[in-house]
């Protein structure tokens, strides 16, 4: 597989509007700046299947400091790094329950060459996302503190392992299993009472805007017609959506009314399509970040095959500051993808139930004296033990 990556060429499977159809994707080099095409009533078109076809951390490692491009030997090094990653099927202590919960291997990601810039964040210039304001640390600190004490007892924390960082092992499970999360649950935790106590994906629930990408693959199909714009999104693993953006001038839905994607209201600048989004509903999350996000996307075609997304966050209950992230995609092809099926969750559809159901099987079973107490084993914490990627 190593041999396969180092290759001019990455095979991915497609999701954006041709999942089932697995595409070789060649590097492309940088192309000049070419006159902006025109759809048929006058209006830039930005119509396509696009992904990207490169790794760029979204923030910039220390090491680089102020470093803006990543140097040809330094791409170099990194891939190497990453061919490895091609092999990976690191296994912790046999017979643990982290080592059953390690259950994705290098088959389930996908791994491309490395981008030129080293971080996807242009602003600040350091590429790193702005410090968090007190509030927003504080809500961070009271989930963090919620979520150990549900894994306290089990044999996460014994083992101190890093899913329990800042924890500590007590055998006698947390009296906090009977609360409710300090605010709404988007996350794992270490309890299945009842559905909201998965994460969103578990539950079929798309993580939706601002989406920059997936270890599992991340498509967008942009459709146009006179007066309006659609925007089709296939990330992860079946975790597909769609947003319209509305271009006919009117002003945001009342602040009483909040969507999953938010409310986006797009007009043209030049040849550049601006679209703001706000009215995003308190049951999503962004890093902290629920119903007073603010995205300002700047998306222009700059090359028959090329597209830049330039999208500035704000929440200043979160962050300090704005913060700008850009991307650039490569246009994929219209024939090789023209079938689409529709993405289904299998996981929310099929697993989720059966996190529930195992959850009262082993109560059953503790409270007839046949198995533990459901609270000392982790149920949460299923990704430990799979190496980092050297990008991030």
């Amino acid at each position: 597989m190593r041999n396969r990556f180092a290759r001019s060429m990455i095979s991915v499977t497609i999701a954006a509007v041709a999942v089932s159809a697995v595409v070789a994707i060649p590097r492309t080099s940088a192309q000049a700046p070419a006159p902006a095409a025109k759809t048929s009533w006058g209006e830039p078109d930005l119509q396509g299947i696009w992904t990207v076809e490169s790794d760029t951390p979204l923030q910039r490692s220390p090491k680089f400091a102020n470093q803006e491009f990543y140097t040809e030997a330094q791409r170099a090094e990194l891939d190497e790094q990453r061919a490895a990653l091609l092999r990976r099927d690191k296994r912790v202590e046999r017979g643990t329950e982290l080592d059953v919960a390690g259950a994705y291997n290098a088959l389930f990601m996908i791994i491309k060459r490395t981008g030129t810039r080293t971080s996807l964040v242009v602003d600040p210039p350091n590429g790193r996302i702005p410090p968090t304001t007190a509030e927003a640390q504080k809500t961070a600190a009271a989930e963090r503190e919620f979520r150990l004490a549900l894994l306290q007892s089990t044999e996460t924390c014994r083992t101190q392992s890093v899913a329990c960082n800042g924890g500590k092992y007590d055998a006698t499970p947390s009296p906090r299993f009977a609360d409710p999360p300090p605010r709404y649950n988007t996350v794992r935790i270490n309890r299945h009472d009842g559905p909201e106590d998965g994460a969103l994906p578990d539950r079929c629930l798309t993580l939706g805007l601002p989406e920059f990408g997936a270890a599992t693959g991340s498509f967008r199909r942009i459709v146009q017609t006179p007066g309006g714009i659609s925007m089709y999104y296939d990330v992860g693993q079946g975790q597909g959506w769609q947003r319209n953006i509305v271009m006919d001038g009117s002003p945001h839905l009342p602040a009483s009314i909040r969507q999953w994607y938010g409310d986006s209201r797009g007009h043209w600048e030049g040849n550049t399509l601006v679209i703001d989004v706000t009215n995003f509903s308190p049951k999503t999350d962004y890093q902290g970040s629920r119903e007073n996000l603010h995205l300002v996307e700047r998306w222009t075609r700059t090359s028959p095959t090329t597209l830049e997304n330039a999208v500035t966050i704000e929440d200043p209950t979160v962050w300090t500051r704005p913060w700008t992230v850009k991307q650039e995609f490569t246009r994929q092809s219209d024939h090789e993808n023209r079938t689409y099926y529709e993405p289904r969750c299998i996981e929310g559809n099929y697993g989720f139930p059966g996190l529930l159901r195992g959850r009262r099987t082993e109560e059953l079973a503790y409270a007839e004296g046949r198995g533990p107490h459901p609270a000392t084993k982790d149920n949460a914490t299923d990704f430990v033990g799979v190496e980092d990627d050297p990008l991030q």
